[in-house]
């Protein structure tokens, strides 16, 4: 996760469902069955990362976030101390310093707050052992109305310069654009692409359920800017309504696609 951002582990744990899948998915394609060390780049609050200990109990696992709030989270919910919690800005973060190569490197949903994330992965492949497995899932829905309609709001807002900066996050890559790069650095590769169809709130007991999605993510960055409860209003009142527009509740739910960008590369030994 982005040290520039603030995180809440609460809020980031709602729609855990749904925020797992992706990562599920990513770990089904590492075909693996007894790696010494695996390391996840933006571990977060943690429930991912005990996954892989449960996945391969007798690996020496390692979670690397920048968010002391959400590793503080992670710790708590590791009471057997499975992994190794490390506070570190993916840009900065050596391999080296795990004191072995590393059979896995997973990164789930964290790219795509780091510029120039593509140069990190020759460093992450380049430190794997012979044989080993790098495995990263960015969004890919940045086009997709909750985000538009955030840039759009943005631009209406008396804070229009600092809040489109803010929202001007880094590019994330195509599936090809992975497979070519992981290809060229000396892996095989699988690359894809899915469109989650989350349904939201079949309860029907939020007012507005997408908003309470980004609000853990995407949205975090106008947040941090807008700490005056006036200045909030004026941008979330808004934005809350064109989401309602956008992502109108139906019979079984509020319908949210989510598009999500996979690859998977071993590297050749």
């Amino acid at each position: 996760m982005s040290e520039h951002v603030s995180w809440d582990p609460t809020a980031y744990g709602r729609f855990s469902a749904e925020r797992s899948r992706p990562f599920a998915d990513l770990l089904a394609q590492v075909r693996t069955e007894d790696p010494a060390v695996v390391v996840d780049l933006g571990c977060g609050h943690g429930p991912a990362t005990l996954m892989l200990g449960e996945l391969w109990p007798q690996a020496r696992v390692i979670g690397v976030d920048a968010s002391e709030a959400m590793l503080e989270s992670a710790r708590a919910l590791d009471d057997a101390g499975r992994v190794e919690w490390v506070q570190a800005d993916l840009r900065e973060w050596d391999p080296a310093s795990l004191g072995v190569a590393p059979d896995v490197i997973i990164t789930n949903s964290t790219l795509q707050w780091i510029p120039g994330h593509l140069d990190l992965l020759d460093t992450w492949v380049d430190a794997l052992a012979p044989g080993g497995w790098l495995a990263l899932q960015v969004p890919g829905n940045f086009d997709a109305p909750s985000h538009r309609l955030m840039r759009e709001t943005a631009e209406q807002h008396e804070r229009a310069g600092e809040l489109g900066a803010a929202l001007d996050l880094p590019a994330v890559g195509e599936p090809a654009t992975y497979l070519r790069y992981l290809t060229r650095l000396g892996c095989t590769v699988h690359a894809w692409e899915t469109t989650y169809l989350h349904v939201l709130d079949a309860p029907d007991e939020e007012h507005n359920p997408v908003l309470d999605w980004v609000a853990a993510t995407g949205l975090r960055p106008v947040l941090d800017i807008l700490t005056d409860e006036e200045e909030r209003t004026a941008f979330l009142e808004p934005y809350a309504q064109h989401l309602a527009e956008a992502y109108p509740r139906t019979s079984v739910g509020v319908l949210f696609p989510f598009r999500r960008v996979f690859a998977v590369g071993r590297k050749r030994a």
